[in-house]
């Protein structure tokens, strides 16, 4: 289930299904990805985007909740983020 080099953003969605609303196949990946295949690095200052390693190609995924209007932020994205962008948010060091 790894994230292919072309891919730089996966988005997740809500499904309103029978009344009841449930998480799209890209929010199941997104949490598999993150319990499997990332590194967690960090936390930002608010607690609710979260810095990831890719071990297996080096880049550097950021979670993010895109529709914070909704309950619990609504549904997860991941996206590709530049090296300088993780130091400057997240305070890592630089090497």
């Amino acid at each position: 289930m790894r994230i292919g080099a072309h891919e730089t953003e996966i988005v997740g969605a809500w499904i309103l299904q029978d009344g009841r609303v449930s998480n799209d196949a890209a929010c199941s990946r997104i949490e598999a990805l993150i319990q499997t295949e990332l590194v967690f690095i960090a936390k930002d200052w608010s607690g609710w985007e979260a810095l990831y390693l890719d071990n297996n190609d080096g880049r550097y995924w950021e979670r993010t909740f895109p529709h914070g209007e909704l309950q619990a932020g609504g549904p997860p994205a991941l996206r590709i983020i530049d090296f300088n962008d993780a130091v400057q948010k997240y305070g890592l060091p630089v090497t």
